[in-house]
C-alpha cells in the first residue's frame, strides 16, 4: 500500500496565504530526492491552522502537480469525528490515495472513545487510513491494545507512531 519513504510536507505560506509556487518547488524537490509518498496537511503541514478551503486548494494543487507519480495522503484528522469524516470525504473526492487520522486532540478520549472515533471515520470512506498516535500533541496515548480493536477495519492500513517510546 504505502511503502518506502513517506514525508510529511510543510505547507508554504507567503503574506498570510498559501504559496503555491513554493509548494510546486517543494513537491518537485521531495520527489527528486526520493520521497515515495507525501503527507499533505499533517501536523507538520499546519493542518490545525489551515481553513477547509486552504486544505482543499492545497490537496487539489499537489495532486495535479504530482500527477500520479507517488501516492498522496491527506491529514484529515481533527478532534471532531464529524469534521474528520468531512475532511476525509473531501480528500476522497479530490482523488488522494489515503488519509491520516490523528488521535483526537484536546478532548483526550478514552481508549473506547478512540476506537469509536477511528471506526466511525473508517466506515465513512473507502480510502486507506493511517492512524497517527502523537500523545505529545494530543494529550492522550493510543495504546497497542486499543489499536488491536481496530484490526477488523480493512482500510486501516498503517500506524504513524510518535509516542517517543520504543516499548
Amino acid at each position: 500500500m504505502f511503502e518506502g519513504l513517506t514525508v510529511a510536507m510543510v505547507t508554504p505560506f507567503k503574506g498570510g496565504a498559501l504559496d503555491l509556487e513554493a509548494t510546486a518547488r517543494l513537491v518537485e524537490f521531495l520527489i527528486e530526492g526520493g520521497t515515495e509518498c507525501i503527507v499533505i496537511s499533517g501536523s507538520t503541514g499546519e493542518a490545525a491552522t489551515c481553513s477547509v478551503e486552504e486544505r482543499r486548494t492545497l490537496w487539489r494543487f499537489v495532486r495535479e502537480r504530482v500527477a500520479g507519480r507517488i501516492p498522496l495522503i491527506a491529514g484529515t484528522g481533527t478532534n471532531s469525528t464529524a469534521d474528520s469524516i468531512a475532511m476525509t470525504r473531501i480528500a476522497e473526492e479530490i482523488g488522494l490515495d489515503g488519509a491520516m487520522l490523528v488521535t483526537p486532540y484536546y478532548n483526550k478520549p478514552t481508549p473506547k472513545g478512540q476506537v469509536e472515533h477511528f471506526r466511525t471515520v473508517a466506515r465513512s470512506t473507502a480510502l486507506p487510513l493511517v492512524l497517527y498516535n502523537v500523545p505529545g500533541r494530543t494529550g492522550t496515548n493510543t495504546l497497542p491494545e486499543t489499536l488491536e480493536q481496530l484490526q477488523d477495519q480493512p482500510n486501516v492500513v498503517a500506524i504513524k507512531e510518535a509516542a517517543g517510546s520504543l516499548d
